[in-house]
């Protein structure tokens, strides 16, 4: 399936996966490039120069297109963004702030520059900095969310820039990406899809979670201080949203999830760990490779489209 965004990237399928922190290393980013889609790596917080390993390790794997994704929050993201350029990534991503600072050092290297926008304000700003697209991510998406749905998000957000826009939060389907055209987009971005991918080196605990999840078992917590984040119900989450309802100072709720995204992936840990995951983890019910999961969502993607606009 060719678009704006497979040119845009040189890659066969019109889908990104997400920059998912712990999740989104190099043995899932590697399958997922070499499939024909984006793979992305996570720097999140980690280490500028395990970034780096990692980025070699997709290397190793493959030869197609792949990205890092930035946190710009991060206080390494000034060596990561570094990093980028010497180790010759073709794509960022960009999530928790502007890359500003960084665009020119990158666009004078060739990378392309993708930043996750959760408002039509911050696409603007974008464009005007010089992203080549950017993600416009509604809140329906797994862990850190805006306050706008993708439905309601993508459209405003085409109308009011002029580079292409790759739509998230909410997709994991052919339906979805369907939809996401339909809107004006370009492509998406999917991540809780690629939760359960078999390259996926999540614990099992966590991909059975996913597996099992309806469509009512992600929740959100964090609103009351300004930093929603949506994960799957568990005895942590539940724990936080009464610390919350009882009017819990940050820092305390800071400590109860310090190290809990780690728990949940690494060491399993489903009871008192974060599971990140969108709402769309009800769609979701069987493993499958990364290249099985691109197939089919394209796939199913052009017959709803053939079948939708010409019966």
């Amino acid at each position: 399936m060719k678009t704006e965004l497979t040119t845009l990237l040189g890659i066969e399928y019109p889908i990104i996966q997400g920059g998912m922190a712990w999740v989104a290393e190099y043995h899932l980013a590697a399958a997922v490039s070499e499939a024909g889609g984006l793979g992305i790596i996570g720097a999140a917080s980690a280490p500028p120069e395990i970034v780096r390993e990692q980025i070699r390790e997709v290397k190793k794997l493959t030869d197609k297109p792949f990205g890092v994704n930035v946190m710009l929050l991060n206080p390494n993201a000034e060596e990561v963004a570094r990093i980028v350029v010497e180790e010759k990534v073709p794509v960022v991503t960009t999530g928790a702030g502007s890359p500003g600072r960084f665009m020119e050092q990158w666009k004078a290297a060739g990378v392309k520059v993708l930043p996750v926008v959760a408002s039509v304000a911050m696409a603007k700003r974008m464009e005007r900095e010089g992203a080549d697209a950017v993600i416009a991510e509604g809140m329906e998406s797994g862990g850190h969310i805006g306050s706008l749905t993708t439905m309601a998000l993508v459209p405003q957000v085409v109308d009011a820039v002029s580079i292409p826009v790759v739509a998230a939060g909410g997709i994991g389907d052919g339906r979805g990406l369907a939809a996401a055209l339909m809107l004006g987009a370009v492509g998406v971005q999917m991540g809780t899809r690629f939760l359960v991918a078999d390259e996926s080196i999540i614990h099992e605990n966590y991909k059975e979670r996913v597996l099992k999840a309806k469509d009512i078992d992600s929740t959100v917590t964090g609103m009351s201080h300004g930093h929603p984040v949506r994960t799957l119900r568990n005895a942590m989450s539940r724990e936080y949203l009464k610390l919350e309802q009882e009017g819990a100072p940050f820092e305390e709720l800071e400590k109860l999830t310090l190290g809990s995204l780690r728990r949940a992936v690494m060491d399993g840990d489903v009871v008192n760990g974060t599971l990140m995951a969108g709402q769309i983890a009800g769609l979701v019910t069987r493993r499958q490779s990364c290249a099985e999961i691109l197939k089919e969502v394209t796939d199913q993607a052009a017959d709803v489209l053939k079948k939708k606009v010409y019966e």
